[in-house]
């Protein structure tokens, strides 16, 4: 038999390594791990308590209730979608993805986070452009193209939007004021 473990946070393969070293420490039996989500064998010898204070020690967390685990699913299938280059993400589909009706996992999300759903994911896409940025490999209309932007102005306004100046204002810069993945909502 099993238990899956909903975690927080793990939104990268470095953040599965961090929690599989752990649940190893603890001596857990490991069964399968991806982003937000451990299976592990039953067993009633397990430390749980010991498991979610180092955990939170790393800055994940064990997702107790069911709304958190579905607001933590919504945010992996769209942190995966832009970092495997599908940035023409529509939100109606990762809500089939993930086996529910978009309206109420839109309602959810919204409750939950604070934010709307199309928010985060603007979010989410700004972070990538400010990673572009910083990596000075693509042009701007190379990076609204990538992200599946209509046109490089429209980018251009979303990314004023956000964050309060033009992107070549943050290129000049050179302070990248990017936040987290994790860190988004």
């Amino acid at each position: 038999m099993s238990h899956t473990l909903m975690i927080k946070n793990m939104v990268c393969d470095r953040c599965k390594m961090t929690v599989l070293k752990v649940l190893k420490d603890l001596r857990f039996e490991v069964q399968s791990v991806e982003l937000g989500k451990v299976v592990v064998a039953e067993n009633k010898d397990y430390n749980y308590t010991d498991l979610e204070i180092e955990l939170n020690e790393l800055g994940f967390e064990l997702i107790k209730e069911s709304t958190e685990a579905i607001v933590e699913q919504i945010k992996i299938a769209l942190i995966e979608d832009i970092e495997k280059g599908d940035a023409d993400v529509i939100l109606s589909e990762v809500a089939k993805k993930l086996g529910k009706n978009y309206s109420a996992l839109s309602k959810t999300f919204s409750k939950q986070e604070g934010i709307t759903l199309e928010k985060y994911l603007i979010n989410l896409k700004i972070e990538k452009v400010k990673e572009y940025i910083q990596l000075q490999q693509l042009n701007f209309s190379e990076i609204a193209y990538s992200l599946n932007y209509k046109n490089s102005s429209h980018l251009a306004k979303q990314f004023k939007s956000v964050t309060g100046m033009s992107m070549t204002d943050y290129k000049a810069l050179q302070k990248w004021d990017r936040k987290s993945i994790d860190q988004i909502v």
